[in-house]
């Protein structure tokens, strides 16, 4: 196991995102020792979504062969666009952070900032293997546009969840009704100032985020 996780890095990657996924339950668990409240608890399961992308790109990589079969793969990337909001959606949990006479500030703030840090990784590295993937599948100079794209597309799936209240099992369960709310944004614009100001904004903040990620995990200067 110890020879598996020094020559693996997609199993030290693993690791390091199941730790950080504990250390998030953790702190939410104290949170509710200490202070007797539930009220984060549902960042737990924000989590669990936000690591669906990383579970669907993951699968490439248990399973290579089925990157040769395309009906797979594109129920794998249409899985992955589904949850991939979910990633940075964690974000927007900062607008519950407030004063609470149970539990000071500055631990709701670490609290919600390390399940944000989370899952902003798991989407992170999973738009990085779907990167990988698309770099085979279409010309290379392609890949950055339609990264940035999805990172967009992603914003606006955030403003979906975060102020229509949708979610990504709705897809599933009212698809007409999700149409009829994204046709309606769509068709009449200019009366629907807030849905383009979060997607332009929150995709400007994605895109520039990401990139910084790309920058430092790809820099090969740390100490050995």
């Amino acid at each position: 196991m110890l020879q598996l996780w020094r020559t693996n890095a997609r199993v030290r990657e693993g690791g390091y995102l199941f730790l950080l996924t504990l250390c998030c339950f953790g702190l939410s668990l104290f949170r509710i020792g200490y202070s007797g409240s539930n009220k984060y608890l549902f960042l737990n399961w924000n989590l669990f979504l936000a690591f669906m992308p990383w579970f669907f790109t993951s699968l490439l990589h248990v399973f290579p062969k089925w990157k040769e079969r395309k009906l797979i793969l594109w129920m794998i990337g249409l899985s992955w666009l589904a949850f991939f909001p979910n990633a940075p959606y964690i974000l927007t949990d900062l607008f519950h952070l407030n004063v609470s006479s149970s539990m000071p500030v500055w631990f709701d703030l670490v609290l919600i900032l390390a399940f944000a840090w989370t899952g902003l990784l798991f989407g992170f590295l999973s738009l990085w293997d779907l990167e990988k993937l698309m770099a085979t599948k279409v010309q290379k100079r392609w890949v950055p546009f339609i990264s940035v794209g999805l990172l967009f597309l992603s914003s606006f799936g955030i403003y979906l969840g975060r102020y229509l209240r949708w979610n990504s099992w709705d897809l599933l369960n009212r698809p007409g009704s999700i149409i009829q709310d994204v046709g309606e944004r769509v068709i009449y614009p200019l009366e629907h100032t807030r849905t383009w100001g979060v997607t332009f904004f929150m995709g400007i903040l994605l895109v520039l985020m990401y990139i910084s990620f790309r920058l430092v995990y790809s820099r090969n200067t740390f100490p050995r």
